[in-house]
């Protein structure tokens, strides 16, 4: 009877498997001759026209032969190993079945925050596996649907709105990372796996992990995503997850901020210098300073400020983003000075290296913004924003073309750089090289350095990148067109003189 319940719980997941390739969302790949699946993403996206497929077929993929092929290579692998078999136990996050100072190690990839539904995912192929294997495991497939009422993840749908799904994430979370905190011994270590690109989402993780118990004692970010997944297309999806090691808090001191942030400053930098040397950049590298900012902040069981207030996690996290900030456009620019360079300018670098051309939440915006003091609403009427709905974009010199060069006031470097690649384009150098002496830019350092960095940091093809070259490479012809019109009057007076 047992061996009867292995064969079936084997051919019900063949069977899952299957079910990937069974939807109206499956469509024929040409170029390979078989059947993509329902899942190329965490998400059921719609379908024009779909394929379906013959189990029995001979296609390489989605077919019993195929999928069992799959099953069967990973038992044999799992059968031919030595090691003991792991125990696999359902249960619950917040409240697990284990005594106090159990485990050595703990090691968790958390949900997500908003990224994606996992229990409504999951339904697609919950209803089949009930059909197949609910007698043999009915404690699994009690419920018709999977169980969704203490899934920790922020769903926005609920009573409270997104506020509510929030501090229900928060929460659990918490509640959760103090099981962790109960189940490992005093010696051991607790792994958590995050990534996510919000500032709310962090804040959560960080304050929950605050509330358990536990403090950062080491983070790594690891390349994890593939850059061409659906995900990461026009998007400012992270390319790495944030491995944080995390130990039991042994004291209960407290201290006062004004008195750790140099500290905490220091151990950011630090930590910067490897993750840039690493090829670590844009989103990921603002993420990645969170771990070391907490190494410092999580020692205390209670950080306040003179007033005797708690410092909140959105406060930790704003001094990261404007320490990370400082460090990356000092990088950029090759100068750790910026006094010469203003605000709106070190924003739109700070723009294209992290986020490029990428349409980014109001929120997101307002946050890299503040970083470095500049403000998004005294911009987007004839700035270098602009404003959708709740989105935000940052124009590149064509998209303010028409009103631009009429209007003919240029309040900083980015106006004026801008205004130079459209001269540029459209060959009028006189004017280009007029506008670069009158701006005192002709020969200042500072804006080529500017130009050159945003033109490092912008993807390759993109139009402005093209532009800032072909700009740059006729760096040198432009005092000699500046002094054109000077020349010129002069001889027309020689002229009349003689």
């Amino acid at each position: 009877e047992e061996y009867a319940k292995v064969i079936v719980t084997y051919l019900a997941i063949v069977i899952s498997r299957c079910a990937d390739f069974e939807s109206k969302s499956v469509r024929w790949f040409n170029h390979v001759e078989n059947p993509s699946n329902t899942f190329s993403r965490q998400a059921i996206s719609i379908s024009w026209d779909y394929f379906e497929l013959n189990l029995t077929s001979k296609v390489a993929q989605g077919n019993i032969k195929s999928m069992s092929g799959q099953v069967l290579r990973a038992l044999e692998g799992i059968v031919n190993t030595d090691s003991k078999p792991a125990i696999i136990t359902q249960g619950s996050a917040t409240h697990l079945p284990y005594s106090s100072d159990f485990f050595d190690a703990v090691v968790t990839d958390p949900p997500y925050y908003d990224n994606i539904p996992y229990s409504h995912l999951s339904d697609y192929f919950y209803v089949w596996l009930r059909r197949m294997l609910s007698e043999y495991y009915p404690d699994l497939f009690a419920t018709p649907l999977t169980p969704k009422s203490e899934e920790i993840v922020t769903y926005s749908s609920g009573d409270g709105g997104y506020e509510g799904g929030k501090k229900f994430f928060e929460d659990k979370l918490s509640d959760a990372f103090k099981e962790i905190n109960r189940v490992l011994k005093p010696e051991g270590i607790a792994c958590i796996v995050f990534a996510h690109k919000s500032t709310e989402a962090w804040e959560t993780v960080v304050t929950a992990l605050s509330n358990s118990g536990l403090y950062l004692t080491a983070s790594w970010p690891i390349n994890t995503e593939m850059k061409g997944r659906s995900r990461g297309q026009e998007s400012a999806a992270l390319a790495s997850s944030i491995y944080m090691v995390c130990r039991k808090r042994s004291s209960n001191q407290s201290a006062y901020f004004k008195d750790i942030k140099q500290q905490i400053g220091e151990r950011v930098h630090q930590k910067l210098d490897q993750f840039w040397n690493e090829g670590i950049i844009g989103s990921d590298l603002f993420i990645s300073a969170i771990g070391p900012a907490m190494e410092v902040f999580g020692k205390y069981s209670s950080v306040e400020k003179i007033s005797g207030e708690r410092v909140s996690a959105t406060e930790l996290l704003e001094f990261v983003r404007k320490t990370v900030s400082e460090y990356a456009l000092s990088k950029i620019l090759n100068n750790p000075k910026l006094d010469d360079i203003d605000l709106t300018t070190r924003f739109y670098i700070l723009w294209r290296w992290t986020y490029d051309s990428t349409i980014i939440s109001f929120d997101g915006a307002r946050l890299l913004a503040q970083a470095v003091g500049f403000e998004l609403e005294d911009n987007w009427t004839n700035g270098i924003i602009k404003k959708e709905g709740e989105n935000i974009s940052v124009l590149d010199a064509h998209g303010r073309e028409s009103p631009f060069l009429t209007r003919g006031k240029f309040q900083n470097m980015i106006d004026v750089l801008h205004a130079s690649l459209l001269y540029w384009e459209n060959n009028n150098r006189i004017e280009l090289s007029k506008l670069l002496k009158d701006t005192g830019h002709l020969n200042n350092n500072a804006f080529w350095q500017v130009a050159q960095s945003i033109s490092e940091v912008l993807s390759e093809g993109e139009k402005e990148k093209q532009m800032l070259q072909g700009f740059i490479y006729g760096k040198d012809g432009y005092n000699t067109d500046a002094e054109a019109p000077k020349l010129a009057k002069s001889q027309k007076s020689l002229e009349r003189w003689i």
